[in-house]
């Protein structure tokens, strides 16, 4: 699998991005088991009071949280190319620009002892 960070205003976003022949979590709304490359990422927006408060470009921003929606793609260049866009999409929901948004993909190791 990889993990796909986006760092941008002092803090980062990072989802997971589970590969051809790896085993994505199964929930209500899981794209088709059928699907070659399976993102997974929190999805957030900016709210006046109550949610999770977190520190961004020197501000104090509440999120609230919205169930992750996995999404199916075909290739790997499609999958990465949509993760990039989520992250982008999420920081630009707090007010960040999405243009700031500074990328590491990481290949992780699935531990298939569990």
């Amino acid at each position: 699998m990889l993990m796909v960070c986006g760092c941008a205003g002092d803090t980062e976003l990072t989802g997971t991005l589970y590969e051809r022949g790896e085993r994505a979590p199964s929930f209500e709304g899981a794209p088709n088991e059928d699907a070659a490359y399976v993102w997974v990422c929190d999805e957030f927006y900016e709210v006046d009071s109550g949610g999770t408060s977190q520190q961004v470009d020197g501000r104090e921003v509440h999120l609230a949280f919205e169930s992750p929606m996995p999404r199916g793609f075909d290739t790997r260049d499609q999958a990465v190319e949509n993760a990039r866009e989520h992250v982008r999409t999420q920081f630009a929901r707090i007010g960040v620009d999405p243009s700031t948004v500074e990328f590491n993909i990481e290949k992780v190791e699935l531990d298939t002892d569990l």
